[in-house]
């Protein structure tokens, strides 16, 4: 039995706002020639870098959220991972969670255009929905993180990329008209719960022999 990949840490903005037709979320399409989930439509986000621990913001993100989001109590892990959550969002979608700041001297593209408009990463508006790993048996793995955040928040002009196409806002109740993978799905569902404030708590899906399992922490 060949040795299970190594789940890569990611994390992943969910960004909503509130319309005629209720909660909606911002997505986009997977391109086709995608190595992960292609053509499936999904929240902007991507793997941590070493630029997101050396990247400086210009707010913290609340502390209790480290205890949720299995860093070891670390609040530098933790913020790396939100941190990743904004990049990757700017870098697939032109959207930013930003204000004025100085997000210091990185060379990452992204962070160097953050820079060039002298904003910086502004955590303390960013939530924490939940996360999931990848079962083991896929040759790409990734434990990712969900973060949310109200469009109220957000700054910027929506650019397709490379890795999104088709962005658009996509309301909770017309989720079941779009291919989406599980995860994708269940975060939405827990957005829902959330904004309603019937729960508080985060769902931890992963899988053991081949087997789905949802914790609730």
């Amino acid at each position: 039995m060949a040795t299970p990949v190594i789940p890569r840490h990611a994390g992943s903005l969910v960004i909503h706002r509130q319309s005629g037709k209720g909660i909606e979320v911002f997505m986009g399409r997977r391109h086709k020639t995608a190595r992960f989930q292609p053509g499936v439509y999904v929240f902007p986000g991507g793997m941590v870098e070493r630029s997101d621990h050396l990247a400086r913001s210009i707010s913290n993100l609340d502390p209790l959220i480290t205890t949720k989001i299995a860093v070891g109590g670390s609040h530098r892990r933790a913020a790396a991972l939100a941190m990743a959550a904004v990049r990757e969002t700017f870098e697939e979608t032109g959207l930013l969670v930003g204000a004025p700041g100085n997000v210091g001297p990185s060379r990452d593209p992204a962070w160097s255009r953050f820079r060039e408009l002298d904003l910086a990463p502004d955590l303390q508006h960013i939530g924490y929905l939940g996360r999931a790993i990848t079962p083991s048996a896929q040759p790409i793995r990734f434990h990712a993180r969900f973060f949310f955040v109200s469009d109220k928040h957000i700054h910027g002009d929506i650019t397709p990329s490379d890795e999104l196409e088709d962005l658009q806002w996509v309301a909770l109740t017309d989720i079941d008209s779009f291919e989406m993978m599980t995860v994708t799905k269940l975060m939405l569902k827990t957005l829902s719960r959330r904004i309603k404030g019937e729960i508080t708590n985060a769902p931890f899906l992963s899988f053991h022999n081949g087997r789905r399992r949802l914790r609730w922490q």
